[in-house]
């Protein structure tokens, strides 16, 4: 049997791929197709908001002008010696020419700003309905795109159906023609053609192993390396290798390790976090490696307590706003730079401080910062954050970049994907 060269598996685990529900051609417009809409439903809320601005603002402008006309006109014709006794008695500074003044001097500049804002308004909105529109020609466009990529995937699958029953009347120009559509190379085409036009047990072999593979069972690449993680773990020995052992008991599996990254490796990187593991034992005076050392707790812990109270306050923190339990965590684990710097650092991130009387972990996690930045450079705010704080309890930094890793990895979008899933 002829064995298939990495070349041309590759090639046919592109055209299986172009082939099944999950084509990078149909997943790509399917994501194109749904951030338009979000654009075309989004621009189309901001239109609403601009118009309605826009005519504010030219009702705002219409009035400044009549009002001020109206106010200066009867200004002019008030004569303050008329009212000098009343306005003496009553010690009222009432000085007609002198508001007359002023009238005349700030509305012309406020009404400058009205109409400014009114022009810069008018620019957003035409550019917001030009976003519109393009969002709404695209949603169109990739309607007509996913009907024609359809029809060129029934295509590819009638080709391979036919080659596979050994009944292939197809032409190499028609082959190439149709491959063309999904942007393969001029070599690729030629190689594809060949293989459809001349099968071989190679090709029948890939094809019995793809649809008995987990491709056809419709799992995704998240799932299979999970259920293959449970089972490497389940299999697991639990003896430890004696340090007695001989060397060359290790040399097969070192050796496997240095070839080529383990399976293992490759779980540790990507679905690490999304395994449930039974949770380890703690070890008395034991610490997650997240947070600080703890400060050695004396005899006197009312002290130490009150020292604790007192950079809390100095932070901007009631300590009688937290439970007798919190307070006995934090007096735990804590260390007085690190909760100084997470309450500046949340601060300074708007996020709301209140998020601590339920998780007051954050105030001795030393990678706390870490962790906010990358939530915030995916695209998520503070208020984001401060809804779903437990998202930095949850996690440690590792754990949170494998998560967001395994979201991508499965044709997601974390920005778009809530906190409260994570």
């Amino acid at each position: 049997m002829k064995m298939l060269s990495t070349e041309v598996r590759t090639l046919l685990d592109k055209l299986y791929n172009l082939r099944g529900e999950d084509s990078v051609i149909l997943t790509k417009m399917t994501k194109e197709r749904e951030d338009a809409i979000e654009t075309q439903e989004r621009t189309k809320n901001e239109k609403e908001v601009l118009i309605k601005e826009i005519e504010n603002l030219t009702a705002e402008e219409k009035t400044l002008a009549e009002e001020g006309e109206k106010l200066t006109s009867v200004l002019s014709s008030i004569n303050k010696n008329d009212f000098a006794t009343v306005l003496d008695r009553l010690k009222i500074d009432f000085d007609p020419d002198v508001i007359n003044e002023k009238v005349n001097k700030m509305l012309p500049d406020t009404i400058a700003k009205v109409v400014a804002e009114n022009k810069k308004a008018s620019e957003k909105l035409e550019s917001v309905e030009a976003e519109m529109n393009n969002a709404i020609t695209k949603v169109e466009e990739l309607g007509i795109r996913k009907d024609e990529a359809l029809s060129n995937q029934a295509k590819l699958n009638e080709y391979f159906d036919l080659a596979l029953a050994g009944n292939i009347n197809i032409t190499r120009d028609e082959i190439t023609s149709l491959l063309e559509k999904f942007d393969f190379t001029e070599n690729e085409q030629r190689e594809a053609a060949k293989i459809l036009m001349f099968p071989e047990d190679a090709l029948y072999e890939y094809d019995a192993s793809y649809k008995s593979g987990d491709k056809a069972s419709g799992k995704t690449i998240t799932e299979v390396l999970v259920e293959a993680k449970k089972e490497s773990t389940a299999v697991q020995p639990e003896a430890k290798v004696e340090e007695s052992e001989s060397i060359s008991d290790l040399e097969p599996i070192k050796a496997s390790a240095d070839s080529e990254p383990i399976l293992e490796d490759i779980f540790n990187k990507v679905i690490e976090e999304n395994i449930p593991v039974e949770p380890t034992p703690q070890v008395e005076n034991s610490s997650a490696p997240i947070f600080a050392d703890p400060t050695p707790i004396v005899e006197d812990k009312q002290s130490e307590k009150e020292k604790l109270y007192e950079v809390m306050r100095e932070s901007g923190l009631d300590p009688e706003d937290y439970n007798a339990k919190s307070i006995e965590k934090l007096l735990t684990n804590y260390n007085a730079d690190t909760l100084k710097n997470n309450v500046a650092e949340l601060k300074n991130k708007n996020i709301d401080l209140k998020i601590l009387r339920e998780n007051i972990e954050i105030l001795y996690d030393l990678e706390l910062a870490q962790k906010i930045d990358k939530l915030l450079a995916l695209g998520k705010e503070a208020r984001d954050i401060s809804l779903m704080p437990n998202v930095l309890v949850k996690y440690d930094l590792k754990g949170l970049n494998n998560t967001i890793n395994v979201l991508q990895i499965s044709g997601l979008d974390p920005k778009k994907v809530p906190l409260m899933a994570y």
